[in-house]
């Protein structure tokens, strides 16, 4: 039996009140993840993945299973570069337990509700599974989902939330906030009132993508700067650099582009050269095609991050609930660094392809490079 299997079985599944209501625009959470941003995380050194901030922990001793175990993961999908590398991390982060973890078994939604709710179904009803890792393609309409699992066996989430507190802990970075607070701040330092910025998004109803952008809404408010266009491109390139080209085209004035994620950054940036125009201030992300721009053109930028690193804390949480082990929780919150000007060097890496997220943590793990599509 490989150490990694796909398992294709749909079940069909209705979950009554799936419209759970969420409030992405919290002050309390605002300011609390701005305060983590400068926490000092607690854990290894070296190892962000390991690491947790704040100092709440959940008792998992009634999990505990003796022999080797199964894990499950519910995927989301693999439908762009962050969590193609994500997915690596993950696969290789298992690999490093292969006394204690029997199978992996790995189920992708490709991006549908309801294939992942069919998939968590059949996962569940499978009977293989000893615990089940969990990360949503939106955050409402998985809830349900989510909450009939915790029923069955212990439940880890991470990357993306659920409006439930059943799973045994929730793994994310600090979160959509932060990441809108330190590009929306970064962005505003840079530009002067009545200055525009366009927001460019991935996909509405996540919850880390909706306050990413709450958050930078908020501070761009307060500094009188004006968001001319907040547009979704589904992490398309060729969507990415058509929006901004309308609104050149249009006369509009850009003095910066703001996205909730950076994996189209460069996209972006070729509208404007294609038009004659100076680069705009632009937060992008911990991707390399991005950082090389960034170096090579002398850009004023900002790469904010959600650390493709907790893929790994996914399987080690998951593995330490089967031991019997306390985790950090209810939720596991990782350090969320950004790349700035003064750091920017240490992360550009010539041998991974443009693609690759730099805040990985995945050096060390096996098959690196050539595993995420470097070259030695």
């Amino acid at each position: 039996m490989t150490l990694r299997t796909l398992l294709a079985t749909t079940v069909a599944l209705t979950f009554a009140g799936q419209a759970l209501a969420q409030d992405f625009n919290d002050p309390a959470e605002f300011k609390k993840q701005r305060e983590q941003l400068s926490m000092t995380p607690q854990g290894p050194e070296g190892q962000p993945w390991a690491q947790h901030l704040g100092d709440g922990m959940v008792d998992t001793a009634k999990y505990k299973k003796d022999g080797q175990v199964t894990l499950c993961f519910s995927n989301a999908g693999v439908f762009n570069p962050w969590r193609v590398v994500g997915l690596n991390n993950l696969d290789a982060e298992a690999e490093l337990h292969k006394d204690r973890l029997k199978e992996l078994i790995v189920v992708d939604a490709e991006g549908k509700d309801d294939k992942q709710i069919s998939d968590i179904e059949a996962l569940v009803s499978g009977g293989k599974c000893d615990a089940l890792i969990v990360s949503p393609n939106t955050t409402a309409a998985l809830t349900p989902a989510v909450e009939a699992a915790c029923g069955k066996l212990p439940v880890v989430v991470f990357d993306r939330g659920v409006n439930t507190s059943c799973p045994v802990t929730y793994i994310h970075p600090v979160g959509g906030y932060g990441f809108g607070i330190t590009s929306g701040e970064f962005i505003a330092s840079k530009l002067k009132k009545g200055d525009n910025v366009l927001a460019l998004r991935i996909m509405p109803g996540v919850d880390v993508l909706e306050t990413r952008y709450s958050a930078a809404k908020n501070i761009f408010d307060e500094a009188g700067i004006n968001v001319i266009g907040s547009e979704f491109t589904g992490s398309d390139r060729a969507k990415t650099k058509s929006v901004v080209e309308d609104y050149i085209n249009r006369g509009e004035k850009i003095d910066a582009v703001w996205m909730d994620a950076g994996d189209t950054a460069t996209a972006a940036l070729e509208a404007f050269e294609d038009a004659g125009l100076p680069y705009p201030v632009i937060s992008g992300e911990d991707q390399q095609d991005f950082l090389r721009k960034w170096q090579s053109e002398k850009l004023t930028a900002i790469g904010p991050s959600y650390p493709t690193y907790q893929w790994r804390t996914a399987v080690i949480a998951a593995l330490d609930v089967l031991d019997g082990k306390q985790v950090p929780g209810p939720e596991w919150v990782l350090p969320q660094p950004a790349i700035t000007e003064d750091v920017l060097a240490n992360y550009v890496d010539e041998r991974m392809p443009p693609l690759h997220y730099s805040l990985c943590g995945c050096q060390e793990l096996p098959g690196y490079p050539e595993r995420w599509g470097g070259k030695k």
